[in-house]
């Protein structure tokens, strides 16, 4: 069983039926500085023990598929997002209990906010729901 804390939860049994965000942005913050020192500490929050999960939590319909897409930005409003991570899932797969997991944050997630980004392919979908948020490194979920 994975562990997911409310805090850093992107979507909670969100519906997605046509293109959207995730319902929560989640910030990282902005690194300070070493003790005694005015240079700005570097921030990459990659490649760390950060794994993201995203389950199915209601059957997609009628789109052709789903992108999940992975944005960083340095303004909660993601004016100039950017993607560090995407995966196409068909929507003969997406049915209730789909897992699929992002094992770490790329290098790249070097700005204080992450969100998803939920593209449907295809046809707005009439159902499906996604819940998506930080988890515990090791789960049964996969690795990418």
């Amino acid at each position: 069983m994975a562990i997911m804390s409310a805090q850093e939860m992107f979507s909670d049994a969100q519906a997605i039926t046509v293109s959207a965000a995730s319902t929560n942005v989640i910030d990282f913050g902005s690194p300070g500085t070493w003790v005694g020192s005015t240079i700005a500490i570097t921030d990459d929050k990659g490649n760390s023990a950060i794994c993201l999960g995203i389950q199915v939590t209601e059957a997609f319909a009628t789109l052709t598929s789903l992108a999940i897409a992975v944005q960083k930005d340095d303004n909660a409003a993601f004016a100039s997002a950017t993607t560090i991570y995407t995966e196409t899932i068909l929507q003969a797969a997406l049915i209730v209990g789909k897992k699929t997991a992002v094992r770490v944050i790329p290098y790249s997630a070097d700005e204080p906010y992450l969100r998803i980004y939920y593209t449907v392919n295809g046809s707005s979908a009439t159902t499906g729901k996604i819940t998506a948020g930080i988890m515990e490194l090791e789960n049964p979920w996969g690795n990418r």
